[in-house]
């Protein structure tokens, strides 16, 4: 009998994983080893220690369920009240529960006490354990073969009394006036804690109640020999105390949060299908297919490694010299001494125009003189499919998808092991021998040689984003940022359908340990709009005719388009009802992690004012305007005339009552503004309405939003609380540069809103716990006031402090908080990345 089997322990890892767990076991000969007096029976230190630290974590309960009456077992046992203890084997939840029988009962226990008194004098050795619903007959030290007659008198004699319960355990019976059973006990505990899991131990015959309704993600544990319904087995209390210690680690780190790398020391992956997550050690900790909004491959980004990873590294583990990406490229390069790995997402199986394919092939090219250890842990569906792997010619098979997905991997010789419901496959590869080549084929079912070698694919992937990049005009201020935000904002669109994300991950919390922790891999009309904008102003102009491209579909599937949500999927349809992930821990213990999002279903006013600006950028940097995208344009006007006066929750998407916003208005305005433009080029005058109805929001605003007590406008016309995205009101032109009630905003937002290098989007309570970071796209905005406001001076120092938040490899995240000097949210981050290109454009243009 061996202890803590491969199966178990990927069971006892499942059960830290479990939302609520209840921990129960049996106290003799499970916390206590068996002694010849039970009165000395004491539990092992390991083991009380490991019970208080589980029974100290959030949604952990423990309980003991012993035989022993529940006074015997509160004094012999001395463990902390936190911890649940059940005597008389699930009769006594409280001392008082004696005194609650009624008459009856009571009586036929003290009848029963006086027969089995008077059967103990027969023979030697007995001991009778008198318990308030019953009493139990020892018999280890009687004379073995006096045992015989010792059980023919007890089940002969009070067995038979009406009312009476008999039951069977290790050299003892139990006789009890009540029905009950560790299994019934067990189950009650489960409904009041509502656990999701159960762990329960035990060595009795007794437990084998307890045993029999365990399900589902359950498990259960024999100590010692003998028949059992328990699916596992450990050998001792000594091992049932590693158990525990092993189980409360891990539970520990579920709640708290894997040592997970820093947010920005991430690196990202994409082919313009999918995206992925690199960590500085070459692990892919981030994951999904088909799509980037689709489930998880590997998750372990949001729940360490249970969660699922495929990790390349020395077979001693040692910290990289190095990571970088091949310049110009999405391709990524981790350095070892005498190791590199080299991972790219393939563009060149993706045929331009050729059918849909629902295929991501993520390639890593491991060289060197070294021995690699290499270890593929998927983990489908966020870990929540058991994801089985089948070894086949030249690599690996994934079972439990609906999608065929294999790693081909040629002269690689695995070991696959059990971790319980997964696998887990590890190899070391001699690198002296040549590279080693790993294909993971995600929407392919076989692992035969296939298209160009390698080498010429990664050769044409490189090309695909260094061709692109060399066609940027690039400013002349942080020109490597810009480029790189470029390749960024290029690796969130989503090539076959137009539509672009806001960012490649979900759940990277706004503060760490918080609730503030949101999906953002869809296509935010105003997100989608500002990206494809900040591309067009370097110069490349196909992701925003590709974005308007999808906007005309999706507006032919809404009955108007005042009734367009704020955010759809990739594919232009509504998203799934917004749901928790509760296996996952979060990030560094920053749970729910949630996919989906419950702001689809908000009004957001300020949405189509950044498609009708796009549109404008498009046609002043030579694109056509086409009779579609006059359509788009039309279209974003209506729905301004329909619903500009109605309240929203704004571009922050704040989960309270709808307020009349400053930004919303700002942008409603806007819309009208460069719709007018647009019209005057294209048709030679603009709608009389629309030029009435631009002048009334202006109004509106500058009359509701100003408020000349506070010197600014202010986040929404009811209130004093201040909002950085006030400053468009400015920023848009609704008001000149040098109008003083846009410096007395500027000078507001920098003197309430600004802390260090960052800007808060706002300091008011918006229904939710905790304070998030500064957000680097307000940054850029307060850049651009300064800007505009004549202080170059201030507004190149804030943007040089800005460029200095990116990581190593020069991606940026949603948020920073300048407290823990942290990155925080969502990664890699489109606005971001617009703000970055915005400022070094704008900055730009007065240095020549």
């Amino acid at each position: 009998m061996r202890n803590h089997t491969p199966e178990l322990d990927g069971h006892l890892d499942e059960l830290a994983r479990t939302p609520v767990l209840l921990v129960a076991c049996d106290y003799d000969g499970t916390l206590a080893p068996i002694v010849t007096n039970p009165s000395d029976a004491r539990p092992r230190a390991e083991s009380v220690v490991a019970l208080r630290t589980l029974a100290g974590l959030t949604d952990t309960h423990v309980a003991v369920i012993s035989g022993r009456s529940l006074r015997d077992l509160a004094v012999l046992s001395r463990l902390p009240s936190e911890i649940h203890l059940v005597g008389s084997h699930g009769s006594e939840f409280d001392l008082g529960f004696a005194h609650d029988l009624p008459a009856e009962i009571r009586a036929t226990h003290d009848h029963l006490c006086a027969d089995i008194t008077t059967i103990a004098t027969r023979a030697t050795g007995v001991r009778v354990e008198v318990k308030p619903a019953g009493l139990a007959v020892h018999y280890r030290e009687v004379d073995p073969e006096a045992v015989g007659d010792l059980l023919l008198a007890v089940e002969g004699g009070p067995s038979r009394r009406q009312g009476v319960h008999t039951r069977h355990g290790k050299m003892v019976v139990e006789l009890s006036v009540v029905p009950t059973s560790k299994g019934h006990a067990l189950e009650i505990l489960r409904h009041q804690v509502g656990a999701t899991a159960v762990l329960f131990l035990g060595d009795d015959l007794t437990d084998e109640d307890a045993f029999t309704v365990l399900t589902g993600p359950d498990v259960g544990v024999k100590i010692g020999d003998g028949p059992t319904a328990a699916a596992h087995r450990v050998n001792d209390t000594m091992a049932v105390a590693q158990l525990l210690a092993g189980l409360s680690e891990r539970r520990r780190e579920w709640v708290f949060g894997f040592r997970a790398p820093p947010i920005e020391r991430h690196a990202l992956l994409s082919n313009r299908r999918t995206v992925a997550l690199v960590t500085p050690d070459a692990r892919v900790a981030w994951m999904c297919h088909p799509r980037a909004d689709g489930s998880s491959v590997f998750a372990e980004l949001l729940g360490g490694a249970s969660a699922g990873y495929f990790s390349v590294g020395p077979r001693v583990p040692s910290t990289p010299l190095g990571q970088r990406y091949l310049p110009g490229t999405l391709t990524v390069e981790t350095r070892w001494p005498g190791i590199t790995v080299v991972d790219y997402l393939d563009t060149a199986m993706i045929v331009p125009d050729g059918p849909p394919r629902n295929r991501n092939d993520l390639v890593r090219v491991i060289t060197g003189f070294r021995t690699a250890r290499v270890e593929f842990a998927p983990r489908l569906d966020y870990a929540r499919s058991p994801t089985r792997l089948k070894l086949v010619d030249d690599g690996l098979e994934v079972l439990g998808g609906a999608d065929p997905i294999v790693l081909r991997s040629p002269g690689v010789v695995w070991e696959i092991t059990e971790e319980g419901s997964h696998h887990t496959a590890r190899a070391d590869v001699e690198l002296a021998r040549g590279p080693v080549v790993l294909e993971l084929r995600c929407g392919a079912s076989h692992t035969t040689d296939e298209g160009p070698p390698v080498i010429d694919r990664k050769r044409i992937s490189d090309r695909s984003w260094i061709d692109w990049a060399g066609r940027l005009v690039v400013p002349a201020l942080a020109p490597d940022a810009v480029v790189r935000s470029a390749l960024t904002l290029k690796a969130l669109c989503h090539e076959p359908t137009g539509a672009i994300l806001a960012a490649a991950t979900t759940s990277l919390p706004e503060i760490i340990g918080g609730v503030r922790n949101w999906d953002y891999r869809y296509c935010w009309l105003r997100d989608g709009a500002l990206t494809a904008s900040a591309l067009t102003s370097l110069g490349s102009l196909d992701e925003g005719l590709a974005f308007l491209d999808w906007l005309a579909v999706l507006l032919g599937s809404v009955s108007g388009p005042e009734r367009l949500r704020p955010v759809y999927t990739i594919l232009g349809q509504e998203l799934m009802p917004e749901a928790a992930i509760t296996q996952l821990s979060g990030y560094a213990g920053s749970r729910p992690v949630r996919i989906g999002n419950a702001a689809e279903h908000q009004l957001q006013l300020d949405v189509f004012g950044p498609v009708v600006e796009l549109v404008e950028r498009l046609m002043n940097a030579g694109a056509t305007i086409t009779d579609a995208h006059w359509m788009i344009v039309e279209s974003m006007v209506q729905a301004v005339e329909q619903r500009w006066n109605e309240p929203d929750h704004g571009i922050w998407e704040i989960r309270l009552a709808p307020r009349h916003h400053v930004y919303s208005k700002v942008m409603c305005w806007s819309t009208l503004e460069r719709a007018i433009t647009i019209a005057n080029l294209v048709h030679g005058r603009a709608r009389r309405s629309w030029l009435e109805l631009r002048d009334l929001i202006a109004a509106d605003v500058l009359t509701q939003g100003w408020k000349p007590h506070l010197n600014a406008f202010t986040a929404a016309y009811d209130g004093e609380d201040l909002d950085a995205a006030s400053l468009h009101v400015g920023l848009s032109g609704l008001v000149a540069p040098h109008d003083p009630r846009f410096l007395g905003t500027v000078h507001a937002v920098e003197l309430l809103l600004r802390d260090g290098p960052t800007v808060y989007r706002y300091r008011t309570d918006d229904g939710l716990p905790g304070f998030e970071g500064g957000f680097h796209l307000c940054t850029s905005w307060l850049v651009e006031a300064y800007h505009l406001a004549g202080r170059d001076e201030d507004a190149r120092a804030l943007f040089s402090q800005l460029t200095d938040l990116a990581g190593p490899t020069g991606l940026m995240s949603e948020e920073y908080d300048p407290a823990t000097e942290r990155s925080l949210g969502n990664y890699p981050q489109a606005y971001s990345h617009v703000g970055i290109i915005n400022n070094a454009v704008s900055l730009s243009r007065t240095r020549s």
